[in-house]
């Protein structure tokens, strides 16, 4: 094994030295991303900018963001960045308790299941309304999520077992499964799972009511105000009727503030302009230990940072050119340089979750990565090879790692030409239907839907035609119908669905190589110190849950 020579190594740090921390989010969330053009509706009027803030205000809780928050209103296909806000105007008919590792009631006090795990009844909490004024029940639940499952936007597929809903009573709601499943985590899921007012926009289009700023959820918020590209980008405000009640220290109100830059957001909370930064850079977050105006809290979270090799086109298409990328990659210089922000990854899933599989982490072997490149023609003293990467633009972190792997590769006589890019176009790229216009090498975070580790096989390794974000363009068939198995075997057999993982883990990150997982983030957060009550949920990814917290 041999490391990068120490020069290379210590201009690696001087880019994280000067990095503004990381922190992006999954997929459709992976980089600084421009909100669809929905414009702006009656719930959106006014103009706001970095100083038209309601920050002063002593009942505002506002949050200072990294990207733009909004880029789907709509519930039912939302997948991005906005989950920071839905969360709070939105609720699922469950919700997931990391700590405990547990399913707690949401919109439902109490279920169960029947018939081996196939059908599954769900009691409604008592005078819950939606934002419309319109009562929450069953045959309401029932049409959001046949809804949902309708449009078939992102993250409907959490619905797939699901074959018929029933509604007997109003506080009943009935689910009937192809097959066992565990609906009650299901339900939990932080993205799909929203009940809506379906019938919020009358006659007209739900979508394009929704995608003019406007909510139909039954949480303790709802939106106040929307600007598109403003650095205060949306605005909440208590929901008076909300089944959970208020009590005197709530925050009343909620503000979104986009701030890239983390030397900004770090100043702007030091001065009382925001009171929560969801993510610093390491010589910030150690800086703002020492503060003893704000908190700072530490999480392990479930959010991981792939390198997807194409195994369709290109030179990657040769699984040793592969392997021998992987034995390039200095992973533990890569967590040094971090200093404690990322853990290393150990297989796909992160720890904490079921499927993760150790003895999976990554070492570099730039000997044997020579070997493998010169059994190819490659490598020293044989072609030049030259490979293309793209990631999420603004993203250190990934940086970081471009910056490390682009010198061990030349080393090897590989020239790496990484682009970083905004999500929109980097998706775009990798989804072409020319197979030549997409990348050797794909950078993107990924994180569960909800607390189960199935969401990275259905989504990024199963096949897919055509391509979504299943971005080694991998078909093989064994590997689908294993992935296909997991959900029937989480409901019924735990063990074997832990078997299952820990083959399709060993099987796409060492036998066929299509991915070289490389970190789990770790959330390091820095908060006002007036804040009371918060708690970090990572099967929740950057939610505040604010009505949970008080004024100090």
């Amino acid at each position: 094994m041999r490391r990068l020579p120490t020069a290379l190594l210590a201009a690696a740090l001087a880019v994280a030295l000067a990095a503004c921390g990381g922190g992006q989010i999954r997929g459709a969330s992976s980089s600084q991303n421009t909100p669809a053009d929905t414009g702006s509706g009656a719930s959106s009027a006014g103009s706001a900018s970095s100083t038209d803030s309601a920050a002063t205000g002593s009942n505002t809780f506002v949050y200072s963001y990294h990207l733009n928050v909004v880029t789907d209103w709509d519930p039912a296909t939302s997948y991005s960045n906005e989950v920071i806000a839905m969360e709070n105007i939105y609720e699922s008919l469950t919700k997931y308790d990391p700590t405990s590792k547990k399913v707690l009631p949401g919109l439902a006090t109490k279920w169960a299941e029947t018939d081996s795990g196939k059908t599954w009844t769900f009691t409604l909490r008592p005078n819950v309304t939606f934002h419309t004024g319109r009562a929450m029940d069953s045959s309401a639940a029932k049409a959001a999520i046949e809804r949902t499952i309708k449009l078939k936007g992102g993250p409907a597929y959490i619905w797939d077992p699901v074959a018929t809903i029933d509604t007997p009573a109003p506080d009943q709601l009935v689910f009937h499964l192809k097959y066992p499943a565990p609906l009650d985590l299901i339900a939990s899921s932080d993205y799909a799972a929203y009940i809506y007012d379906t019938q919020a926009a009358g006659s007209g289009d739900l979508t394009a009511w929704f995608n003019k700023g406007q909510d139909a959820g039954t949480g303790p918020y709802t939106v106040d105000s929307w600007t598109k590209g403003a650095d205060v980008e949306l605005r909440l405000k208590a929901y008076d009727k909300y089944w959970g009640g208020w009590q005197s220290g709530n925050y009343r109100e909620v503000e979104f503030r986009v701030t890239p830059q983390v030397t900004t957001a770090w100043q702007l909370l030091q001065r009382g302009d925001v009171d929560f930064v969801d993510r610093l850079n390491p010589q910030l977050f150690q800086q703002a230990k020492g503060d003893k105006s704000v908190q700072t809290t530490e999480t392990s979270s479930f959010q991981n940072l792939l390198a997807l090799y194409n195994t369709a086109s290109g030179p990657l298409k040769d699984p040793n050119v592969r392997k021998a990328v992987t034995d390039a990659i200095d992973l533990k210089g890569l967590i040094s340089a971090l200093k404690g922000a990322d853990v290393a990854a150990s297989g796909i899933v992160p720890e904490g979750l079921l499927g993760y599989t150790s003895g999976l982490d990554i070492s570099q072997n730039l000997d044997e990565a020579k070997k493998l490149l010169q059994a190819a023609g490659y490598g020293p003293g044989g072609k030049n090879l030259t490979l293309t990467l793209t990631y999420a633009q603004g993203d250190d972190d990934q940086q970081l790692f471009v910056t490390l792997l682009t010198s061990a590769l030349s080393e090897l006589n590989v020239t790496l030409q990484a682009t970083p890019m905004q999500w929109s176009a980097q998706w775009d790229q990798a989804k072409s239907t020319d197979v030549a216009k997409r990348q050797d090498i794909f950078v993107m975070y990924w994180y569960p839907d909800y607390a189960d580790a199935y969401s990275w096989f259905a989504n990024v390794f199963h096949s897919a035609d055509p391509a979504y974000f299943n971005l080694t363009y991998l078909d093989d068939k064994k590997v689908d119908g294993e992935i296909d198995a997991i959900p029937q075997l989480t409901a019924t057999n735990k063990d074997q669905a832990q078997q299952t993982y820990a083959t399709l883990n060993k099987t796409l990150v060492q036998d066929l190589t299509v991915t070289a997982p490389l970190f789990v983030q770790k959330y390091q957060r820095a908060l006002a110190g007036k804040v009371q009550g918060y708690v970090d949920n990572p099967a929740y990814p950057n939610v505040v849950f604010v009505h949970d917290l008080t004024r100090g």
